[in-house]
Protein backbone atom coordinates (compact mmCIF):
# COMPACT_ATOMS: atom_id res chain seq x y z
CA UNK A 1 0.00 0.00 0.00
CA UNK A 2 2.80 2.44 0.86
CA UNK A 3 4.38 2.39 -2.63
CA UNK A 4 0.95 3.20 -4.12
CA UNK A 5 0.41 6.12 -1.75
CA UNK A 6 3.95 7.35 -2.42
CA UNK A 7 3.27 7.25 -6.16
CA UNK A 8 0.05 9.23 -5.77
CA UNK A 9 1.83 11.84 -3.66
CA UNK A 10 4.75 12.03 -6.12
CA UNK A 11 2.33 12.93 -8.92
CA UNK A 12 0.52 15.65 -6.97
CA UNK A 13 2.39 18.55 -8.60
CA UNK A 14 3.04 16.96 -12.00
CA UNK A 15 1.60 18.65 -15.07
CA UNK A 16 0.45 16.29 -17.78
CA UNK A 17 -0.31 12.59 -17.54
CA UNK A 18 -0.58 11.11 -14.06
CA UNK A 19 -0.60 7.38 -14.13
CA UNK A 20 0.00 4.52 -11.72
CA UNK A 21 0.47 1.05 -13.15
CA UNK A 22 0.38 -2.03 -10.94
CA UNK A 23 1.60 -5.27 -12.51
CA UNK A 24 2.12 -8.75 -11.16
CA UNK A 25 3.85 -11.72 -12.70
CA UNK A 26 5.51 -14.95 -11.69
CA UNK A 27 9.25 -14.47 -11.20
CA UNK A 28 12.16 -16.84 -10.78
CA UNK A 29 12.79 -18.85 -7.61
CA UNK A 30 9.12 -19.48 -6.80
CA UNK A 31 8.36 -15.82 -6.25
CA UNK A 32 5.88 -13.27 -7.53
CA UNK A 33 7.00 -9.89 -8.83
CA UNK A 34 4.66 -6.97 -8.16
CA UNK A 35 5.61 -3.60 -9.66
CA UNK A 36 4.08 -0.22 -8.86
CA UNK A 37 5.10 2.46 -11.39
CA UNK A 38 4.13 6.12 -11.38
CA UNK A 39 4.69 9.16 -13.57
CA UNK A 40 5.65 11.34 -10.62
CA UNK A 41 8.77 13.33 -9.88
CA UNK A 42 10.97 10.23 -9.52
CA UNK A 43 14.22 10.17 -7.55
CA UNK A 44 17.93 10.10 -8.27
CA UNK A 45 19.35 6.61 -8.95
CA UNK A 46 21.89 7.03 -6.14
CA UNK A 47 18.98 7.29 -3.66
CA UNK A 48 17.61 3.84 -4.58
CA UNK A 49 18.84 2.31 -1.30
CA UNK A 50 18.65 5.42 0.86
CA UNK A 51 14.87 5.72 0.40
CA UNK A 52 14.56 2.59 2.57
CA UNK A 53 16.64 4.02 5.43
CA UNK A 54 14.76 4.83 8.64
CA UNK A 55 13.67 8.48 8.79
CA UNK A 56 14.75 9.26 5.22
CA UNK A 57 12.11 11.37 3.51
CA UNK A 58 11.68 13.91 0.77
CA UNK A 59 8.22 14.95 1.99
CA UNK A 60 7.64 17.63 4.64
CA UNK A 61 4.79 15.76 6.34
CA UNK A 62 6.41 12.30 6.43
CA UNK A 63 8.10 10.28 9.14
CA UNK A 64 10.35 8.52 6.64
CA UNK A 65 9.36 5.13 8.05
CA UNK A 66 6.86 3.82 5.47
CA UNK A 67 9.25 2.17 3.03
CA UNK A 68 11.53 0.99 5.86
CA UNK A 69 8.60 -0.79 7.53
CA UNK A 70 7.41 -2.26 4.21
CA UNK A 71 10.86 -3.61 3.42
CA UNK A 72 11.26 -5.08 6.91
CA UNK A 73 7.95 -6.94 6.65
CA UNK A 74 8.70 -8.24 3.15
CA UNK A 75 12.20 -9.38 4.13
CA UNK A 76 10.87 -11.06 7.28
CA UNK A 77 8.81 -13.29 5.00
CA UNK A 78 11.74 -14.07 2.69
CA UNK A 79 10.97 -11.48 -0.02
CA UNK A 80 12.54 -8.33 -1.41
CA UNK A 81 11.48 -4.71 -1.92
CA UNK A 82 13.48 -2.26 -4.03
CA UNK A 83 12.96 0.87 -6.07
CA UNK A 84 14.14 2.39 -9.32
CA UNK A 85 13.76 6.10 -9.98
CA UNK A 86 14.39 8.47 -12.83
CA UNK A 87 14.26 12.18 -11.92
CA UNK A 88 11.33 13.86 -13.63
CA UNK A 89 10.08 10.60 -15.15
CA UNK A 90 8.67 8.65 -12.22
CA UNK A 91 9.60 5.69 -10.12
CA UNK A 92 8.93 1.98 -9.86
CA UNK A 93 8.76 -0.03 -6.66
CA UNK A 94 9.30 -3.77 -7.02
CA UNK A 95 8.00 -6.22 -4.45
CA UNK A 96 8.95 -9.88 -4.63
CA UNK A 97 7.31 -11.90 -1.85
CA UNK A 98 7.63 -15.70 -1.80
CA UNK A 99 4.67 -17.67 -3.14
CA UNK A 100 2.65 -19.26 -0.35
CA UNK A 101 2.46 -23.03 -0.65
CA UNK A 102 0.07 -25.42 1.09
CA UNK A 103 -1.69 -22.72 3.07
CA UNK A 104 -4.90 -24.20 4.50
CA UNK A 105 -8.07 -22.27 3.75
CA UNK A 106 -10.44 -21.05 6.44
CA UNK A 107 -12.72 -23.81 7.61
CA UNK A 108 -10.54 -26.56 6.15
CA UNK A 109 -9.75 -29.55 8.39
CA UNK A 110 -6.15 -28.31 8.69
CA UNK A 111 -7.26 -24.83 9.78
CA UNK A 112 -10.90 -24.92 11.01
CA UNK A 113 -10.74 -21.74 13.11
CA UNK A 114 -8.81 -19.43 10.82
CA UNK A 115 -10.65 -16.10 10.35
CA UNK A 116 -9.51 -15.68 6.76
Amino acid sequence: MNPIVNGIEAMRDVDGIREIVIKSQRAEDEQILVSVSDTGIGFLPQLAEQIFDPFFTTKPQSTGMGLRICRSIIELHGGRLWGIGTPGQGATSHLSPPIARNVPRAGSPANPHAPW
